[in-house]
C-alpha cells in the first residue's frame, strides 16, 4: 500500500470519520452514520482505494 492522502485531506478525513460516528452512536442520525468508519481508516492509514483507481495522490511528492 502506498501513501496517496495527504496531510490536509487526512486531518479532513479523521475529523469527518469521528463526527460521523459520534452522530450516529448518539442517534442524531441513522445507522447510516458508521460509514464514517471508512473516512477514519483511510485518514489513520494514509491510503484510499478509491483514489487508487481513480489515479488521484493528495500526497506531497518528495524532493530528490
Amino acid at each position: 500500500m502506498k501513501i496517496n492522502v495527504g496531510n490536509i485531506d487526512r486531518i479532513l478525513r479523521i475529523v469527518a470519520g469521528i463526527v460521523l460516528i459520534a452522530l450516529a452512536a448518539t442517534q442524531t442520525v441513522g445507522l447510516w452514520g458508521y460509514i464514517g468508519i471508512l473516512p477514519l481508516l483511510t485518514g489513520i492509514f494514509k491510503f484510499c482505494p478509491a483514489y487508487t483507481l481513480l489515479g488521484i495522490n493528495t500526497c506531497p511528492m518528495e524532493k530528490k
